[in-house]
This record gives structure tokens, C-alpha cells and sequence, in this order.
């Protein structure tokens, strides 16, 4: 008898939301594979909904990959697994702090040694920096990266971000009016049933190469152009508030609020006046310099580390 295959899930989900969508994507592998479950859990919770200093105020440290620690693993770091999913959201276009503080640990580089991974996202829109520190990470534990799963809000990027901040700082969720509901449209996160499919079969067969290939066929990356520039554009801008800001202390330290606070009433300014410059440059570029900002977009939906 032909023994099982052994998945472990490793996952972070402030909400719920990306643990419904691990549970739609595997849900026609239970019967199929051993699927063990490793919640992450910060030693300091994030809570939930965020108060808004807080939020702003973890941003230096999540872009710096300094996260707040998390509780011991559960899982053997040394059990056999077959794959391993990473399920993970961005946090201010980087891996959330509970992710970063797994990559990061020696549990992790036990786990991930010569393991196939596959990374599945549940986010607003802007996940590519998050992606590429990942995929750093893995390349540094010696794990293969094999396939990328990304959900998004499919929602404009402004009306997006207006729900996401909704619902991160009241709770709540649901559509309004004028408004449609936040996050991952829950349409999206029914069909991400069709992912099963393909990892299921490279269970069988072990083409981990061929994996990737089809996921994309089967639509599990969407990137629009204009995204590519304006994450440049806002991961750049990060970078200097988080060394501005850590400079005068660490997370929560009275010294730095005034900086938290310049850079948080900067930051949707800047926004909402990066967000359509981006999406006219992406036009322009399209016009000017099309097969650049096309490759740029094919290495994105890819697995691979340049």
C-alpha cells in the first residue's frame, strides 16, 4: 500500500481570511494526503482590529525584517514532509512579521532543507517585494520554491485601499452602499478550489518543475503593470522611513512617535497621488518600452530568484 503523501501548512492569519482560502485550496487533498497544520503565533499578539499608531508604528520594523518574535513550533522541525505550504499575507510590501520570524529561525531552515514549498498569499494588490524576500529566505534555508498562489482584491486600487483600511481599523468587513465588502471577494476564494487539481497530481508524480506552469494557466497570478512600478516606487519610500524612524528607537518607543506620525499622515497623501502617476507611467512604458515592463511581469508570476 502506497503510503500517504505528508503536507505541512505554515500560516498567519490575523482575520481568518487566508486560513479559508488554505482550506478551499486543499480541500479536495484531505483524503488524499496527511495535512498537518502549524499556526504561527507572535509572543507579543498583533491585535486586531489595529489601533492606527500601533499599525504604522510596526511598519520600520517589518520592512528592516526585525520581527517580534513567535511562540516554539509545534511540528518536529525534523519530520519528513512531502511539501510544504507557505501561506503568508505583506505587510507595508514585505512578509508579515510572524512570517519573516519563521524564515528566519533555525526551526525553519530544519523544515525547509530541501523541502518543495509553495507559497499562497491572500492580500490587497501589492505583494511583489513580499514575494522576493521570501523567496531570499527560502533560497537561504535551502528550500525549493515550486509554486506561487496569489489572491487578491480584485477591487480598483484606491477603492481597495479605502476598504482595507476599514477593515483593519474598525473590523469591518462587510460591503456598504457605496462600498464593496474588503479583502479577497469571497467568488475569488471559491474557486481557488481549482489549485487542488495540479498539486495534487506533482504529489504523485514529483514535477515540481511543470507545477508553477500550470497554476498560472490556471490563473493563480494576476499582476497588472502598473503595480510593478508603483511597489518600486513605494518599497523605496519605506526603506528610508523605517531607518528614519527606527533610529529614534524601537517599536513603541515614545521617541519616535513624532516620526511614526509624520510618516503615517505622508504616506496615503503620497497613495493616493503614486497610485494613478503609476498607472499612467505603466501606460507610457507599455507604449515606450513594452517587452521590458512585459518580461518584468513574466518574472513576477514566476518561482525563480534573479
Amino acid at each position: 500500500m502506497t503510503e500517504r503523501p505528508k503536507i505541512l501548512v505554515v500560516y498567519y492569519s490575523q482575520t481568518g481570511q487566508l486560513k479559508r482560502i488554505v482550506d478551499t485550496v486543499l480541500g479536495p487533498l484531505q483524503d488524499k494526503a496527511t495535512i498537518v497544520y502549524e499556526e504561527l503565533k507572535p509572543v507579543q499578539p498583533f491585535v486586531f482590529p489595529w489601533k492606527k499608531q500601533v499599525f504604522y508604528d510596526t511598519m520600520p520594523e517589518t520592512v528592516l525584517g526585525r520581527p517580534r518574535a513567535i511562540a516554539p513550533l509545534k511540528v518536529n522541525p525534523d519530520e519528513h514532509f512531502d511539501l510544504v505550504i507557505l501561506a503568508y499575507q505583506p505587510w507595508f510590501l514585505s512578509p508579515s512579521q510572524p512570517t519573516a520570524a519563521f524564515l528566519q529561525s533555525e526551526s525553519a531552515a530544519r523544515l525547509l532543507k530541501g523541502k518543495p514549498v509553495i507559497t499562497l498569499m491572500g492580500c490587497r494588490n501589492m505583494w511583489l517585494n513580499a514575494q522576493e524576500r521570501v523567496k531570499e529566505y527560502l533560497q537561504r534555508a535551502g528550500a525549493h520554491l515550486v509554486g506561487n498562489i496569489v489572491l487578491v482584491d480584485k477591487s480598483p486600487n484606491l477603492v481597495a485601499l479605502i476598504t482595507v483600511l476599514r477593515w483593519q481599523f474598525k473590523g469591518k468587513k462587510e460591503a456598504t452602499v457605496l462600498l464593496p465588502p474588503a479583502g479577497v471577494q469571497e467568488k475569488d476564494i471559491q474557486e481557488s478550489v481549482r489549485f487542488a487539481a495540479p498539486i495534487a497530481k506533482v504529489l504523485q508524480d514529483r514535477q515540481w518543475d511543470a507545477l508553477q506552469p500550470q497554476l498560472i494557466e490556471l490563473g493563480a497570478v494576476d499582476l497588472l503593470p502598473n503595480l510593478i512600478l508603483l511597489e518600486d516606487r513605494g518599497i523605496r519610500a519605506f526603506r528610508y522611513w523605517s531607518k528614519f524612524i527606527s533610529a529614534k528607537g524601537g517599536p513603541g518607543a515614545p521617541e519616535r512617535q513624532g516620526r511614526v506620525s509624520m510618516y503615517r499622515g505622508l504616506l496615503l497623501i503620497g497613495i493616493f497621488v503614486l497610485s494613478p502617476l503609476a498607472k499612467i507611467t505603466s501606460v507610457l512604458k507599455l507604449a515606450l518600452n513594452k517587452r521590458k515592463l512585459l518580461e518584468e511581469v513574466k518574472y513576477y508570476k514566476g518561482i525563480h530568484l534573479r
